[in-house]
């Protein structure tokens, strides 16, 4: 990238997302405004501004930003004479959605085309992605969208790819197994990533499939036998746990969202999501009943979801908004903002397995560094926690790997 972007999105009074800022490592707003005596032209959603403006209850960023945002204003007024000129967004990023059609993938079409970042966004379903293109392609974002259906057009969707993100597969149903969905969800997301493989080796991977803490060791099992597995650009997504940990405490302790910050390390499923209430930003405290309370419902969310939806779907809107903010991030990273954290689940040496959750740095060669801190000085509660769920993890780590190396003996 030449240039970088300062940028929010608009629709009605609410602020989405913005880009080129400080660290993100919760789902917070920002308040900032700059005006210059010539205008800056800026792109805003649904319309061009003259300012730049980031002022929401509800965005992908943190109060940090703020800061790092008015710094980077400031910094160039000066260079200018207090006079900021032609900072407009760079689409410069190529966004496939592998799944576009389906209940995540729609709504995470959505929010990526809005992205300033992104200058094309390709959406790839089996079936019924035309109609969804051909709606998104009405909207007045910079990104051109381009659709592919079926086996035939998968290689083409992910030619020239910067980011590749896998919401495909079937949702969690009621008295649906966690086998039931793995055994759906593993065979789609090994041929999507064989594509991957194959097509656009460099790109970042970001998987939503589920079950993930199995889905993305099948996806570097898959890598790795291709010849091209970098362990720094494959993710899990996991971004919902934070955001639904942010959400909770929140309302739980009566405090303002933009504040809120809490890491989710372990895994994406049941017991081995593990919210560190501890390390809550700002500090606050908790009784015994309140961490456990609080910690069931983090990681019971996805259920509460289904159970509400009567068999209709599960997680689909919050799941699209936080994969629409791990993609935000990692475009940043991309685009050379140096501050940028998430929580996901990654290759790892945090722990004795291969693979764990946990904050990370992302840079523009994918992920920078974990973020080891989070596990000093955990409470007693934490410290139980989390060895309880590494059996857990661990075993649907192996059988991930076991199908990838199946089928790789089979084919």
């Amino acid at each position: 990238m030449a240039a970088t972007s300062a940028s929010t999105f608009s629709v009605g009074s609410t602020t989405l997302y913005c880009s080129k800022v400080g660290p993100i490592s919760q789902s917070k707003a920002v308040g900032a405004r700059f005006n210059s005596k010539k205008h800056l032209k800026c792109y805003s959603g649904l319309k061009v501004a003259s300012s730049v403006s980031c002022e929401s209850e509800s965005s992908f960023l943190g109060k940090e930003s703020t800061a790092a945002l008015r710094e980077s204003f400031v910094q160039k007024a000066h260079k200018q004479n207090q006079r900021v000129v032609n900072l407009q967004p760079q689409a410069s990023f190529k966004v496939a959605i592998l799944g576009a059609a389906g209940g995540i993938g729609q709504p995470l079409a959505l929010l990526v085309k809005m992205s300033p970042l992104v200058s094309a966004l390709h959406l790839y379903d089996i079936a019924n992605v035309k109609g969804v293109a051909a709606d998104l392609s009405h909207c007045n974002t910079p990104s051109q969208v381009l659709d592919f259906t079926g086996n035939s057009e998968l290689a083409d969707s992910l030619k020239g790819v910067d980011v590749v993100v896998i919401p495909a597969g079937v949702p969690r149903k009621p008295g649906m197994t966690r086998d039931d969905l793995f055994n759906i969800n593993a065979s789609i997301v090994k041929t999507l990533i064989e594509a991957v493989a194959d097509n656009c080796p460099d790109a970042f991977i970001h998987i939503i499939s589920n079950p993930v803490n199995s889905t993305v060791p099948i996806a570097a099992e898959v890598l790795r036998q291709k010849g091209v597995y970098d362990p720094k650009k494959l993710f899990g997504v996991t971004t919902l746990d934070v955001v639904r940990a942010n959400t909770f405490v929140a309302q739980k302790k009566n405090l303002k969202l933009i504040d809120v910050d809490v890491p989710v390390i372990g895994g994406h499923a049941g017991i081995t999501i593990l919210p560190l209430l501890s390390k809550t930003k700002p500090s606050v405290s908790f009784t015994d009943e309140e961490v456990q309370e609080l910690t069931v419902r983090i990681q019971n969310a996805g259920t509460e979801v289904v159970e509400a939806k009567a068999g209709a779907g599960s997680a689909t809107l919050s799941m699209a908004y936080a994969a629409a903010r791990f993609v935000e991030s990692s475009l940043r990273a991309l685009d050379g903002d140096g501050d940028v954290y998430e929580c996901a689940y990654v290759q790892s040496e945090l722990t004795e397995l291969p693979y764990f959750a946990s904050r990370i740095k992302l840079g523009r060669k994918g992920l920078e560094a974990i973020i080891s801190s989070d596990l000093q000085g955990l409470t007693e509660y934490e410290e139980k926690a989390l060895e309880a769920l590494k059996p857990e993890l661990k075993s649907s780590i192996e059988k991930g790997v076991a199908f990838a190396q199946k089928q790789a003996v089979t084919a």
